[in-house]
């Protein structure tokens, strides 16, 4: 069955003007269920986080492939003014705008139409297709249920990578640095220990640290995000606490351990306490997601048989994808990193146009990723 092009642009326009900020995919979420039964997915359900799962089943056994894409985007930050309505869903000549047109609401659109146009008869396995919840917040924590509940041996995300396949994406990890002072009175500031001043030695031993680099996935990196003190405002108080958030990007074979005593051995972190963040959110379901915030990297070989099938599967379709890694963490962070089941990323989109004022997707790359997922998905599951 082909693939009905118009049908898969007015289902992205529904999409973008359901606004779905992480822990409000609700409304989003009944839309994908619905699609999916209209289009014929053989099962089609939520889980208990939010996250809708639908299923295409072959006609002989074989794997199960994943095709997965969050349906949660950021928000409109204040700032410079949209041309287009960020939830109009206009589409002017070859681009379709909307926040999430690209990150990623127009690689699940593609990703559903795909898989309702395979032929089950060509099929040895399964294609599922999630729309996983509160991926901008906490990476793959959603996705683990999904997981747990399909035993997927493939996963697909489709993170941007502008029809190119990518083999590898770096992690990320929220690092917590607290330094603890004493209170004074700012008259008589040697009477206390300014928890700002313990912090600042530490901040510039950071600054001078080095990583390691992957030939693929490039540097690990330490972003220092933000600093407070406490009490805020310091009204003639000497700052008692002092806390500072890092944003690492991660390598393959980093651990938590590794990435806290890299820090801790530094001489300066001596009065430092050093431990990652805790995340906790609320799904428009009620349920609580709860991790530690250490997305690891991953990494799959060239020669993989999942990445040859699936470049073959690509050729098939007209593409001709080099291969690439995510230089920003995904969902794959759960299915490489932790639970390691051979995953690939092969996406419409651009890396470039996430998170930005006037955000969108080309028609032609849309339509040539609803094409490269359906060829893709032949070559993984072939008798």
């Amino acid at each position: 069955m082909d693939i009905n092009f118009n049908y898969l642009v007015a289902f992205l326009q529904r999409l973008i003007r359901e606004r779905s900020l992480s822990g409000e995919e609700g409304a989003v979420a009944a839309q994908i269920e619905n699609q999916m039964r209209a289009l014929g997915f053989d099962d089609v359900w939520r889980d208990a986080n939010g996250s809708v799962i639908g299923v295409i089943a072959g006609a002989r056994s074989g794997p199960t492939l994943l095709l997965d894409a969050h349906c949660d985007t950021v928000g409109v930050a204040p700032g410079p003014s949209w041309q287009h309505d960020p939830f109009g869903a206009e589409v002017v000549g070859d681009r379709l705008y909307g926040r999430g047109a690209s990150d990623m609401k127009g690689a699940l659109a593609a990703m559903i139409y795909a898989a309702a146009a395979l032929d089950r008869s060509q099929l040895a396995g399964r294609v599922a297709v999630s729309a996983t919840v509160m991926e901008e917040v906490m990476e793959g924590v959603a996705l683990a249920a999904v997981i747990e509940a399909l035993r997927p041996d493939f996963v697909v995300v489709g993170e941007a990578t502008n029809l190119n396949l990518n083999i590898g994406g770096r992690g990320r990890a929220e690092i917590k640095l607290e330094a603890r002072g004493k209170p004074a009175h700012s008259s008589s500031p040697h009477l206390g220990v300014n928890a700002v001043h313990r912090m600042l030695p530490a901040i510039q031993a950071i600054e001078r640290l080095t990583f390691n680099d992957d030939p693929l996935l490039g540097p690990g990196l330490m972003t220092l995000t933000d600093i407070i003190s406490e009490p805020y405002p310091g009204n003639s108080v000497i700052p008692s606490r002092c806390l500072a958030t890092y944003d690492r990007r991660l390598l393959p074979e980093e651990t938590e351990a590794s990435v806290l005593a890299h820090l801790r051995t530094l001489p300066e972190m001596l009065d430092i306490e050093v431990r990652i963040a805790e995340g906790r959110h609320i799904t428009y379901t009620g349920a609580v997601l709860k991790a530690t915030k250490f997305f690891p990297a991953w990494k799959l070989a060239p020669d993989h048989p999942l990445v040859q099938k699936a470049l073959t599967g690509l050729r098939a379709a007209g593409l001709t994808p080099k291969l690439g890694a995510y230089r920003f963490c995904t969902n794959a962070a759960y299915s490489a990193g932790r639970a390691s089941i051979p995953t690939i990323g092969f996406g419409p989109g651009t890396e470039a146009r996430a998170h930005i004022v006037d955000e969108y997707i080309t028609l032609d790359k849309l339509n040539a990723a609803a094409n490269g997922y359906l060829q893709l998905s032949y070559r993984i599951l072939q008798p």
